[in-house]
C-alpha cells in the first residue's frame, strides 16, 4: 500500500515533523561548541577543561544510540520521539542553571542521551512512510535538516553570545524542542509496522490519514510477513543483528560508519587549526569548515535520488570513491589561494558530510522496519567511535611532526577502504537476496532496479 501510494501532502507532513526534529537535534548538538569557551571564560576554568564538556553530549548520544533506540520496537516511534525530546529540551533549559563544570557536564550528558535516542526513530519513521522508490532520498532530506541545524548554531551563537552571554543559547535550545513537542502530539503518526499487531484499529486510522479511499474490506499485513513455513524473526533486534543472516552485513556497515565518521570529525577538528598554521586567515578557516557541511547538503539534493534510482550501494561505493579523490585534492590545496582551498573544502564535503548522509539512509534500507531502528542506532553509536578515534589521531600524528598534506591524503585512503567495505557489504546483501524464498518478505534490501515489491495489503 505504502510502495504504490504517491508522494503527497501526509508525505510532506511526515518529513516536515521529522525534519524540524533533526535540525533542532542538530542546533542543540553543535552548540555546545561556541558556549563552552565563553563559560570557560565566565568561570575561569582552564582549557583543558572544554573537553569534557565537548565530550559529555558525544558519550550521551553513544548510549541513546545504543541503549534507548531500541525501545522503538516496544513502545513505538512516536512516544520515543517525544519523550526524548522532552529529555532533551528540559536538560538543555537546566543548563543554564548550572554553576560548574561538574554540573555542566552531567546536563550535556543527559541531554546527549535524549539526542540519541532520538535520531534513530525519526530516522526510522521517515523511512517506513517513504515508498521503496523514494526512500532513501527521504532519509537525505531529513537528515539534511541536521546539517541545517549546524550551520545555524554557528550563526546563532555568533549574534546572541557576544551581545547577551551564553545562557540564552541553553533557553533557545530548550523552548524550541519543547514547542515543537506540542505539535507532535497533535500531529505525529506512529509507525504501522508497530501498531498493526497492538492495534489495528489505529493503524487503519494512521493508514487512512495516508489514503484517505482506504476500504473497510481490506486486511492490511506488514509488509515483512512471512509464510507459515518460514522461520520466525526473533523478538529481539539486537540478537537479530547478530545472526547470521545479518552479522556480516552489520560488521561491514559499521566499518563503513567508522570510517565515514573518523574523516568526518577529523576535517571538522582540525581543518581550522591547519589552516590557520598554514597562514590563511581565521574567517577562510571558519568558512572552509563551514563549507564542507554545506557541500553535504548539496550533495544530498544529486545522492538521494540515485541511490533510489541506480541502487544505494553502488551509488555509495562511488561517493566514498570520489571522496578519496576530493580530500587527497584537498592536501594539496592547502598552501594555495583562499578560494582553491574554499573549493576543494566544498568538494570534499560533497562526500564527507554527503557520504554519512548517504550510510545512514542505506542503513534504512538495508535493514527491515522491526529491526530498523535498532540498526540504524547501534550503527550510529558504533560508528562514534571512529568519530572519537579520529581527532585524537590526527592531534598524535601532527604532534609527531607528519605534515598536513600527508595527514590528508591517508584521510583520502581511508574513504577509500570505506569504498570497498561498501561493495562487499552490496555483494553479501545480493547473496543473501538471492537465498531467500520467494515468500519471505524480510530482505535485507528492499530498494534499487532488482528489489522486489512488498505485499503491503491484501483483501479478506
Amino acid at each position: 500500500m505504502i510502495d504504490h501510494r504517491p508522494v503527497g501532502r501526509f508525505h510532506y507532513l511526515v518529513l516536515a515533523l521529522t525534519g524540524l526534529v533533526m535540525f533542532l537535534d542538530g542546533l542543540d548538538t553543535q552548540m555546545i561548541s561556541f558556549v563552552a569557551p565563553a563559560v570557560a571564560k565566565e568561570w575561569s576554568l582552564p582549557v583543558a577543561a572544554l573537553g569534557p564538556i565537548f565530550s559529555a553530549s558525544i558519550v550521551g548520544l553513544m548510549i541513546g544510540y545504543l541503549a534507548l533506540s531500541p525501545l522503538a520496537n516496544r513502545i513505538g516511534h512516536r512516544r520515543l520521539i517525544i519523550s526524548s525530546t522532552v529529555v532533551f529540551a528540559v536538560s538543555t533549559l537546566l543548563c543554564t542553571a548550572a554553576v560548574n563544570g561538574t554540573q555542566l557536564i552531567a546536563l550535556r550528558t543527559l541531554t546527549g542521551v535524549g539526542l540519541g535516542a532520538t535520531i534513530p526513530s525519526a530516522v526510522a519513521l521517515a523511512s517506513e512512510f517513504a515508498p521503496t522508490r523514494r526512500r532513501s532520498s527521504f532519509v537525505m532530506l531529513i537528515y539534511c535538516w541536521l546539517a541545517l541545524g549546524f550551520v545555524v548554531a554557528s550563526l546563532i551563537s555568533g549574534a546572541v553570545i557576544p551581545e547577551w552571554g551564553w545562557r540564552p543559547m541553553f533557553v533557545l535550545g530548550g523552548l524550541l524542542p519543547l514547542l515543537l513537542v506540542l505539535v507532535l502530539l497533535w500531529l505525529l503518526p506512529d509507525s504501522p509496522s508497530y501498531l498493526l499487531p497492538r492495534n489495528p484499529s489505529r493503524a487503519r486510522s494512521t493508514l487512512r490519514r495516508l489514503d484517505p479511499d482506504l476500504a473497510s474490506n481490506i486486511r492490511i499485513l506488514p509488509a515483512e510477513r512471512r509464510d507459515a513455513g518460514a522461520q520466525t524473526t526473533t523478538r529481539s533486534p539486537m540478537v537479530e543483528l547478530f545472526r547470521r543472516q545479518w552479522l556480516a552485513s552489520t560488521a561491514l556497515l559499521w566499518i563503513a560508519f567508522m570510517l565515514n565518521l573518523g574523516v568526518f570529525y577529523a576535517v571538522q577538528s582540525w581543518l581550522p587549526a591547519i589552516l590557520g598554521r598554514l597562514g590563511h586567515a581565521p574567517s577562510t578557516a571558519v568558512l572552509a569548515t563551514a563549507l564542507t557541511t554545506i557541500g553535504g547538503i548539496v550533495a544530498a539534493i544529486v545522492i538521494g535520488p540515485s541511490m533510489d534510482r541506480r541502487g544505494p550501494f553502488g551509488t555509495l561505493a562511488v561517493v566514498y570513491l570520489l571522496g578519496a579523490l576530493f580530500v587527497s585534492a584537498l592536501a594539496f590545496a592547502l598552501t594555495g589561494a583562499n578560494w582553491v582551498v574554499l573549493g576543494a573544502a566544498f568538494l570534499a564535503g560533497t562526500c564527507i558530510t554527503g557520504g554519512q548522509m548517504s550510510v545512514i539512509a542505506l542503513a534504512t534500507v538495508l535493514y527491515p522496519p522491526q529491526i530498523r531502528p535498532t540498526g540504524v542506532g547501534w550503527a550510529l553509536g558504533i560508528g562514534r567511535v571512529g568519530g572519537i578515534v579520529g581527532p585524537l589521531l590526527i592531534g598524535y600524528a601532527l604532534g609527531d611532526g607528519v605534515i598536513p598534506q600527508t595527514v590528508f591524503l591517508v584521510m583520502g585512503a581511508v574513504l577509500l577502504i570505506a569504498s570497498v567495505a561498501v561493495l562487499a557489504l552490496a555483494r553479501i546483501s545480493r547473496a543473501t537476496r538471492t537465498r531467500a524464498p520467494r515468500a519471505d518478505l524480510t530482505s535485507p534490501v528492499t530498494a534499487g532496479p532488482d528489489a522486489p515489491s512488498p505485499v503491503a495489503s491484501t483483501e479478506d
